[in-house]
């Protein structure tokens, strides 16, 4: 490997709401998160419906019942 090249790795605090949920090495020392494997609805069973920034209402303004009435 060549010298002086790659990034300098710290200690990094992953950062949920506030909190810190774990810790790792990165090169960033702090990382804020939205979703983490703590809150995950694969991990911790629950079913929740995340709809990032409206795309399901922009989806159905656009297309409405024609695309789930629409025969193939």
């Amino acid at each position: 490997m060549k010298k002086d090249i790659h990034p300098k790795v710290v200690p990094t605090k992953i950062i949920y709401q506030g909190k810190v949920v774990m810790e790792t090495l990165s090169t960033r020392p702090e990382i804020h998160v939205d979703v983490w494997s703590g809150v995950h609805p694969f991990w911790t069973g629950e079913e929740r419906f995340v709809d990032t920034e409206g795309r399901v209402d922009k989806f159905n303004k656009r297309f409405g019942d024609s695309y789930r009435n629409k025969k193939k």
